[in-house]
């Protein structure tokens, strides 16, 4: 996974092999042989490659998008998140994934504020969350 996530990030951010291997200090062809699988990074080039991106090193070593929950979406910026697809039931319920659930701190019985943007979508935030912001004029 990760040669294909080197490529995928490379191309979405536009940069050549040559661009890239100047800005993490390698040659092209080192850069080559980690795009085709032949040798791996050491950690701190990755760290590098997850920074100039944009993404966890988590995400850069092992996102796969062709696993169902991500359908098949690229690599996702740091803390940005794709959890998969929910189904919206006959009274309007939604079941909002696990992991969500935990990243999050989403608990039974927390109050959650619906807020809609129609040309944005919808977006949904801890009672909590809306409260603090609205303290500190963020909103």
């Amino acid at each position: 996974m990760f040669k294909d996530n080197l490529v995928a990030l490379r191309k979405i951010n536009g940069y050549s092999q040559d661009e890239l291997a100047d800005k993490i200090g390698i040659t092209r062809q080192t850069l080559s042989k980690y795009e085709t699988g032949e040798s791996l990074p050491d950690i701190e080039k990755c760290k590098l490659m997850a920074d100039i991106f944009g993404v966890t090193v988590d995400a850069l070593i092992s996102y796969d998008n062709s696993d169902s929950e991500n359908l098949g979406l690229a690599i996702p910026p740091k803390g940005k998140h794709v959890f998969g697809m929910v189904k919206v039931g006959d009274k309007g319920q939604i079941v909002i994934p696990a992991k969500a659930r935990k990243i999050f701190d989403i608990n039974p019985g927390d109050n959650l504020i619906i807020l809609g943007d129609e040309s944005q979508g919808i977006a949904i935030i801890k009672e909590k969350g809306l409260l603090d912001l609205l303290k500190m004029g963020q909103v």
